[in-house]
């Protein structure tokens, strides 16, 4: 039986991720900006910097993340505020992985390996940031 490692984790959350981590960030931003527009389009922006994080283009993460910081610094926003809706958004994931796929520790080892290199990423573009 071939293992499940961190690549088939990311290719696994790209098939089902991208709706909660949406729905995450949303709600993340409606708690900071009074303008819903401003907040779905914050949380859209977001969501697609997670999606090439996920799919391992950094080259265009950094772009875009670099896009999502400008418009942070618009809405007046600070770099805590973006870190903030990672760590839920990442809070999120993991605990839909140990909800959904304990019965499947190959699948699980999977996930939390492709969780735990998302997260080294995202510290590493806050440090950078």
């Amino acid at each position: 039986m071939r293992s499940f490692d961190v690549k088939d984790g990311c290719l696994g959350l790209l098939e089902w991720s991208e709706p909660v981590i949406f729905d995450r960030l949303r709600h993340a931003y409606r708690e900071r900006i009074a303008d819903d527009r401003a907040a779905w389009a914050l949380a859209r922006l977001h969501c697609r910097v997670w999606r090439v994080l996920i799919a391992g283009d950094m080259v265009q993460f950094e772009r875009l993340r670099g896009e999502l910081v400008a418009a942070h610094e618009q809405y007046g926003l600070d770099l805590d505020s973006l870190a903030e809706a990672d760590a839920q958004t990442m809070a999120e994931l993991v605990e839909i992985v140990i909800a959904r796929f304990q019965r499947s520790e190959r699948i699980a080892r999977g996930y939390h390996l492709a969780l735990m290199d998302l997260t080294r990423r995202l510290t590493l573009a806050d440090r950078a940031a």
